[in-house]
C-alpha cells in the first residue's frame, strides 16, 4: 500500500466537503486515479485538512500524483503541501 498525503486550508469547510463528495459520487474517476481510495480529514475549527489517497502500487501512486497535481483545489481551498 502506498499513500499520497496533501494538506489543505479552506475558508469554507462545508463547501470543500461538498465538492469532494460530489466528485466521488459522480463515479467519473479521473485518469490516473483508477482503483485509488481517498480519505479526507478536516479540522472544522481551523479549516485545515488532510487528503490521503491510497494506491496499490508505487507505479499507481506516481500516476495518481501526476493526476492530482494537475487538478486545482476548489475556489475556497488552498493546497499547502504534498508528501
Amino acid at each position: 500500500m502506498y499513500a499520497r498525503v496533501a494538506t489543505f486550508e479552506t475558508t469554507n469547510v462545508d463547501a470543500a466537503i461538498d465538492m469532494v463528495r460530489a466528485e466521488v459520487e459522480s463515479g467519473d474517476t479521473p485518469a490516473g486515479l483508477e482503483g485509488a481510495k481517498m480519505l479526507m480529514l478536516v479540522n472544522r475549527e481551523s479549516g485545515k485538512g488532510l487528503g490521503v489517497t491510497l494506491f496499490a502500487s508505487e507505479e499507481a501512486m506516481r500516476r495518481g500524483d501526476e493526476a492530482l497535481n494537475a487538478m486545482n483545489p476548489g475556489g475556497t481551498e488552498r493546497r499547502t503541501s504534498v508528501e
